[in-house]
């Protein structure tokens, strides 16, 4: 373990660690600042109406994205575990996307599916029914960026939870099923809401918890589909962006941006234990 436990200190600790350490200074141009400024840097982000309006970009993808992964990785999982035959073909095809860089399906959706131009593919498909063509991306009222953002988010990640969802499915006992079958339960809503999602209910937890996590640290999508040789625009800024460019942009002001990334950070450990208290993550069951 010596060479794993090397590289995780050097590269995750030690800059975490000296993160915490510049947000009590006021670093612009340098990672060795001497200027001890306190808690001003925590101060002036919670102040600051861009960074609040980054958490609430946060909370509103948030909404989005968990719900809608939860149901298509839960139904492709209900779906690849009832197919009699090739069923390892379908398991491998709904996971691959999930080894696609964000990056990389970023541009795709944003230079050959949602094109604001004709000859992008939605625009295609809805020039065969007489629509108007859309600027997905910077059109704000309706926010049709949303469509953009939550579905390539959703391509990418859904085929992973789908896996956890269809070893927990395998983990269930088929003797459940019998009795309930005995019992006259019909198969279907009543098997999978009496049976299905309880025996499920470890798995949806940890997917849940996951998906929130992983919505805190949105960045590669957002980036690379919004910003342009403009810069990034005002609207569907999330935390990480919004750090990016205090912490890296004209004014290099680190100090600044290491307090946001700490903020940052401390919301999601507590979002992440109070859900997990919610949900009694670890308790024993009866």
């Amino acid at each position: 373990m010596g060479p794993f436990a090397i590289g995780l200190g050097l590269f995750t600790y030690v800059p975490l660690a000296w993160s915490v350490y510049l947000s009590f200074f006021d670093a612009h141009n340098t990672v060795t600042p001497t200027d001890f400024v306190g808690l001003d840097n925590y101060t002036a982000m919670l102040g600051d109406d861009a960074f609040v309006s980054s958490l609430g970009t946060f909370l509103l993808f948030t909404a989005f994205i968990v719900p809608a992964t939860y149901v298509l990785s839960l139904g492709l999982a209900l779906m690849v575990n009832r197919l009699r035959f090739a069923q390892a073909f379908f398991r491998s095809v709904f996971f691959l996307p999930t080894a696609c860089s964000y990056v990389v399906a970023a541009l795709i959706w944003k230079l050959s599916i949602f094109n604001g131009v004709r000859f992008g593919l939605a625009n295609t498909v809805l020039g065969w029914f007489g629509a108007d063509q859309t600027a997905w991306l910077s059109t704000t009222d309706p926010p049709w960026y949303w469509l953009v953002i939550v579905t390539v988010r959703l391509w990418l990640q859904a085929g992973f939870f789908m896996i956890l969802f269809l070893a927990g499915l395998q983990r269930i006992s088929p003797r459940l099923y019998e009795a309930a079958a005995v019992d006259g339960a019909r198969p279907g809503w009543q098997t999978l809401r009496y049976i299905t999602l309880p025996q499920l209910r470890a798995t949806s937890v940890a997917v849940v918890l996951l998906l929130v996590i992983n919505a805190f640290q949105a960045f590669d999508e957002f980036y690379n589909l919004m910003s342009d040789a403009r810069g990034y625009p005002p609207y569907a800024r999330p935390p990480l962006v919004y750090l990016y460019y205090t912490a890296l942009g004209q004014e290099q002001n680190l100090g600044l941006g290491s307090a946001g990334a700490v903020i940052l950070a401390l919301i999601i450990a507590v979002a992440t234990v109070v859900q997990a208290r919610w949900f009694g993550l670890g308790r024993k069951e009866d």
